[in-house]
């Protein structure tokens, strides 16, 4: 059965590599496991993902030996559902404003007696396929990563009660959204915004949490893709023509 190597390796204090998407790519998919990352990573809040593009990326991600993970649209539990049965391994919910919205994206992430997801039989449970469904339904909720994301002034004046939900594996911010939130739009790298957001980390490592980054590591492939093009166009800057 699968497991999620961005948890192995959290649990063996260990740091996972990967990278994020915002765009539908196979092949792309397949050359980050060429690379030997451990994860991918699909922006379904911002980028173009279908259900049926989700299941082929999923697939090549089995293939190339990394464990595809998702950032959700929002936190209904329909939705979650549907990326979890085409093969996601571990969900961020964005815009985690209360306890209230901490326990509902946690509990869309599980089985019971851990959670209220539904099951089908879906790619993401080998179509139902399974000698004992039981020991499916406890290895899955074992091998789901689940990631509140923090980014608004109202998350970090309730994170301590956030932070006591059962089933949040770690945390990550928004420092865009933060600085909306704040009143300085366009401005994430504000004094006030990495004040709130250092503040945000101080109680998450006080309550014995981690956020996601401390535990992963990842590229964008759009950052990457740009600045590769940038770098050679600088190079070839000043070379004489042939």
């Amino acid at each position: 059965m699968k497991t999620n190597r961005i948890l192995e390796k959290m649990r063996r204090g260990e740091r996972a590599v990967g990278a994020v998407m915002n765009f539908p790519s196979e092949e792309i998919v397949e050359l980050l496991g060429i690379a030997g990352l451990d994860f991918v990573s699909f922006d379904g809040q911002h980028g173009a993902f279908s259900r049926e593009t989700l299941d082929h990326l999923c697939r090549a991600a089995d293939q190339a030996g990394l464990t595809p993970i998702a950032r959700v649209p929002d936190i209904e539990a329909s939705t979650i559902l549907s990326y979890l049965d085409r093969g996601i391994m571990g969900i961020t919910g964005p815009n985690i404003d209360t306890r209230e919205q901490a326990v509902a994206l946690a509990e869309a992430c599980k089985f019971s007696p851990e959670g209220k997801r539904s099951f089908g039989s879906t790619r993401g449970n080998r179509f139902g396929f399974s000698e004992d469904r039981q020991a499916w339904m406890a290895h899955v909720n074992a091998n789901i990563l689940v990631i509140a994301q923090i980014e608004s002034k109202t998350a970090v004046a309730n994170l301590p009660d956030i932070l006591g939900v059962a089933g949040i594996d770690l945390f990550t911010g928004g420092p865009n959204d933060l600085a909306q939130s704040l009143g300085f739009p366009g401005e994430p790298n504000h004094p006030r915004v990495k004040e709130t957001m250092n503040e945000a980390a101080r109680l998450i490592h006080k309550a014995g949490k981690k956020l996601a980054k401390e535990v992963m590591d990842s590229i964008s492939i759009a950052e990457l893709v740009v600045n590769s093009a940038r770098a050679l166009r600088e190079k070839d800057k000043g070379q004489p023509t042939r």
